[in-house]
């Protein structure tokens, strides 16, 4: 909303009674456009001068500030033109004036400078581009020497701070422009903040826009207004610059390239920094879109806050169509800086040379398939530059590539990486520190290399124990791609490929789905009743039980939450006939279930077999079983168990890394703040939209299962793959899963924001408006 301390217009009457007592001075008095009241004094001898007001709520120490950099400019060489400063009658530079009201205004007075606002100029020649440049890189670097503490500040201007506007996004009442200002905030969040804070900071003026920058034929001859300046990283000056320089011109990239060269032989710019240019002057246009739709909530009839909001709308779309590489590579051209490279493979060679080499059971994701090249965060990147926000990657749990644990494996790689038949300390310091996480009494930790093969260990350990080999598995899941692990995935014997049917020592027990299964409702009532449903099945199996394996929340299922009740009541029935529990955390470990650490203690009971998977490692490959001292005695049968790479020395040290990550950065806290703000916005798309059947989740792990019908819940299974790929265009990455392929599975990186999920609930909101109207 506007600022509280900006003042009201003012009559000219109350103008002219400020100028006498204060200045001692009269003329004809011209609000001046723009958000600030400024006002145009022609005084009786011909002379022009600038009074500002500002309420009196705002800090002095600001104000005054202006009044210091405009003395620090005089006394330089620089070959520009300022305002300068014009006493009171007390010799102050900031005056304070009582309205009849009782208000209190603060004033001050400068000269007005002659010139052409660069708005109000014919179209840059490319000697006045290049002259601005030049001459923005002075004043950064004149300004560079003036180290005031009133700078270190921020403001609703301010392009480090660029997405407190993401949240007023919704005032944006054209939806397609609102899509287009969500992309460029997107490409500002994933490239920008984590980069900004280390480039070259100084005072910059911060608003060097068309309005404040003076021309005369080819030349920048004055700036004005410098009530935005602040300590900034310093290319967000030319950044701004940029953003306005760009308005309304045939093809604006070719004209900034002008500039940025002209500014870079002055104060050459870094690799980052030119990296960074586009995202940022993209951010700035986004910002003047989102206060003009802010200002038109308090005042849709003013008449100087809206200049430059259609401008820098049609700028925005015309950049659109742009990948950003190629736009950041237009804008460094002239530089002899080399960004973004093309390399590789296009994607349709990629694509060909892929059916040549690899077997085309192995899928891909989206009817037209990405190229990625790099990830960050809770973020991918296509070829191009695109960021994608990746809601389904439970694998980089604490985010892409995150730094510490990459340097945790770039460490330790670079001093030792041997087999568990050698003592090092990584080994012991991690089984320690994971078995830690884990209730009593699973306390012997085995590490392999991935989830199917932590789930076949799991197996061996159950049949070592009992002497048995029949094993429970629920129906819709998948443990894991080994020969044994399929024949014990409903999830693959029973689709397409398989065998149809269950091998004879597997035994599948009805899905605890309390939205479509056998039993309705999510109460303990449903879930002792499902529990019993493994009861049932184990009496009419009739055979030595090994064991029951499930995963604590069913993934390929359809992201199924079983009833509470539910593994009380099966353990029950499986350790009452000698089997042993095995809970598969492979795709819900590590504190995604927010409440708990892992998902099982949701509901009161301790396995007897802990199976760790997928986020163990962030994406190194890893894996992990977590038993207790009794069965893994009886597993010590004589015969070795060893794997080559299981439990290395970097596997090790990036496990501990992962532990550190989510502890010292509150990735559970996150996980459990952030997934009932998630699903709170869904049920809320749930009450706008019929096709949305069902809401579930725990934390971070949700799904949204989309039906055609909330009688019969015929599932939506087209319209699921539509709504995947139409949120992959807004890049936004979701998947399906479930029997029906119809439930929206959502499980991104821990480190995903509020900022993120209102963007998804925005867009998908949007999406199946869209699928309704289709």
């Amino acid at each position: 909303m506007e600022r509280m301390d900006r003042p009201v217009e003012q009559s000219p009457d109350v103008i002219r009674r400020l100028l006498d007592s204060q200045y001692g001075i009269s003329g004809d008095i011209k609000r001046l456009p723009g958000e600030n009241e400024n006002y145009r004094v022609l005084m009786d001898d011909g002379r022009n001068l600038i009074l500002k007001l500002a309420g009196v709520g705002a800090p002095g120490d600001m104000l005054l500030l202006e009044q210091r950099i405009l003395k620090h400019l005089a006394d330089s060489e620089l070959d520009l033109i300022f305002p300068t400063n014009v006493l009171t009658l007390k010799g102050d530079t900031l005056a304070k004036f009582t309205l009849e009201d009782g208000a209190v205004v603060q004033a001050r007075l400068q000269t007005f400078l002659a010139g052409t606002p660069w708005v109000e100029a014919p179209p840059a020649s490319n000697d006045l581009l290049r002259d601005l440049g030049a001459k923005l890189a002075h004043l950064d670097l004149t300004l560079a020497s003036l180290n005031d503490r009133a700078a270190t500040r921020s403001h609703r201007w301010d392009l480090m701070n660029a997405l407190q506007h993401r949240a007023a996004l919704i005032l944006v009442e054209d939806s397609n422009l609102r899509k287009i200002v969500d992309q460029m905030f997107q490409l500002y969040a994933a490239r920008v903040p984590d980069q900004i804070s280390n480039l070259p900071r100084s005072l910059i003026h911060g608003d060097a826009n068309n309005e404040n920058l003076l021309v005369e034929g080819d030349s920048l001859i004055g700036l004005v207004d410098f009530g935005d300046s602040l300590m900034n990283p310093v290319i967000c000056e030319l950044a701004i610059a940029l953003a306005y320089v760009m308005l309304g011109l045939e093809d604006p990239l070719v004209a900034a390239s002008e500039v940025v060269r002209a500014y870079h032989k002055v104060r050459p710019l870094t690799q980052t920094e030119l990296e960074l240019l586009y995202p940022l002057l993209c951010a700035r246009l986004c910002t003047t879109i989102v206060v003009a739709a802010e200002r038109r909530s308090i005042d849709p009839d003013h008449p100087t806050w809206f200049v430059t909001e259609q401008a820098a709308k049609s700028l925005l779309e015309q950049l659109s169509l742009m990948a950003p590489h190629e736009a950041a590579r237009r804008l460094a051209a002239g530089t002899g800086i080399v960004i973004y490279p093309v390399q590789g493979l296009s994607v349709d060679v990629l694509r060909e040379e892929r059916q040549r080499l690899i077997s085309p059971s192995l899928s891909l994701a989206y009817t037209s398939p990405l190229k990625i090249v790099r990830g960050e965060g809770q973020y991918l990147f296509d070829e191009q530059g695109w960021p994608y926000l990746d809601l389904v990657n439970n694998v980089c749990h604490v985010g892409h590539c995150h730094p510490t644990v990459v340097e945790a494996g770039q460490q330790q790689m670079a001093k030792l990486n041997t087999n568990t038949r050698y003592l090092y300390d990584g080994l012991t310091a991690y089984a320690e520190r994971l078995c830690a996480t884990l209730p009593d009494p699973l306390e012997v930790c085995f590490l392999v290399n991935s989830g199917s093969e932590a789930n076949e260990l799991a197996l061996r350990l159950a049949e070592a124990y009992t002497g048995r080999k029949d094993f429970l598995v629920i129906d819709g899941a998948y443990h894991g791609n080994t020969g044994r692990l399929v024949d014990l995935s409903p999830y693959k014997f029973l689709g397409k490929g398989g065998k149809g049917g269950a091998e004879s020592w597997v035994h599948v027990v009805p899905m605890p789905d309390g939205y479509r299964g056998i039993h309705r409702g999510y109460g303990q009532e449903t879930g002792i009743a499902y529990g019993d449903e493994v009861g049932r099945v184990i009496s009419a199996c009739n055979a030595p039980l090994a064991g029951f394996m499930a995963e604590s929340l069913l993934g390929c299922g359809g992201q199924i939450i079983p009833p509470v009740g539910y593994f009380e009541r099966a353990f029950e029935h499986v350790r009452g006939v000698g089997g042993v529990c095995i809970i598969d955390e492979v795709q819900v470990g590590f504190g995604r279930v927010g409440t708990h650490f892992w998902a099982f203690e949701r509901y009161g009971v301790v396995p007897d077999i802990v199976v760790m998977g997928k986020p163990i490692g962030n994406g190194h490959p890893m894996g992990a079983v977590v038993t207790t001292r009794a069965i893994a005695d009886a597993f010590a049968n004589g015969m070795e168990f060893f794997s080559t790479f299981g439990g290395n020395p970097v596997s090790c040290a990036i496990g501990m890394a992962v532990l550190d990550v989510i502890q010292e950065q509150g990735l559970q806290q996150n996980a459990l703040e952030l997934g009932q703000y998630f699903l709170e916005g869904l049920h809320g798309l749930k009450a706008q939209h019929d096709i949305i059947g069902d809401v579930r989740g725990a934390g971070l792990f949700i799904g949204v299962e989309l039906i055609r019908d909330r009688d019969t819940l015929e599932p939506a299974t087209t319209e699921a793959k539509r709504l995947v790929e139409h949120m992959k265009a807004e890049g936004i990455l979701l998947s399906t899963d479930g029997p029906f392929h119809n439930v929206i599975k959502i499980k991104p990186p821990m480190v995903i924001t509020r900022e993120d999920i209102d963007m998804v609930l925005r867009l998908m909101g949007d999406a199946l408006a869209g699928l309704h109207a289709a």
